[in-house]
């Protein structure tokens, strides 16, 4: 399958799509497909709510209607996975989510899972999910550093936070394997990893690694189906 793995930021700020670029920079390989980050001008500044998620569906899905005949892949760059589903009933390319690609991940690590969410009102989103799923009987916890996309750019302040929720799951949830519960924090999971000495997936990393393989072994986005 010839193309480009298109990686959609849906939400409006730059800054997190450079982040993103920063961090699928070591996937890019000679004879792998290429990847190409945007970000959604049409979307919020942060997807904070299930409103933000919900409305910003309708750009996502027209955004990559444009892209799709020179695309190989798409992955979707929010924790929401806003219109993941929706994208997989228009596109005939594999559609990746990052929460589903970064979770399930995360079940290869390590026997329990925790996420760290932006906000606590991420978290009832991420549970409805982690349900649908079928995977609460491996997770561990979840749980906010509380800050916005905006006030996400101190690094020292984020940092900070991350860690301190990262040791709360490990050391009292009893997570063996942490995820980050947002594209905006992906320039921290080294760092977070050091510190914390066990496992950590950046979910953007996670989503474009299924999404290379999916298109090097030449599997589509649609079911097969034998008529």
């Amino acid at each position: 399958m010839s193309g480009t793995i298109y990686v959609i930021n849906p939400n409006s700020t730059e800054r997190v799509t450079r982040e993103i670029e920063a961090a699928i920079a070591p996937l890019r390989m000679v004879g792998g497909p290429p990847i190409t980050c945007l970000t959604l001008a049409e979307g919020p500044p942060g997807i904070q709510s299930q409103r933000d998620a919900d409305g910003l569906i309708p750009a996502l899905l027209k955004r990559a209607a444009g892209l799709e005949d020179g695309a190989a892949a798409f992955v979707v760059a929010c924790f929401s996975d806003p219109g993941m589903h929706a994208l997989r009933e228009q596109s005939e390319r594999p559609v990746l989510g990052i929460a589903e690609a970064g979770v399930l991940t995360a079940l290869t690590l390590g026997p329990r899972f925790g996420i760290i969410a932006m906000l606590q009102n991420s978290i009832p989103r991420h549970l409805r999910y982690l349900g649908a799923m079928g995977v609460m009987g491996r997770f561990a916890g979840d749980l906010p550093v509380n800050l916005t996309i905006a006030e996400m750019a101190d690094d020292a302040l984020t940092l900070g936070r991350m860690v301190g929720v990262g040791r709360t799951l490990r050391d009292t949830h009893h997570a063996d394997v942490l995820v980050m519960g947002c594209a905006g924090m992906a320039r921290f999971r080294e760092p977070l990893e050091r510190e914390l000495g066990i496992p950590v997936v950046e979910p953007t990393q996670a989503a474009v690694t299924m999404g290379i393989g999916r298109v090097q072994l030449g599997w589509g986005g649609r079911p097969l189906r034998k008529d």
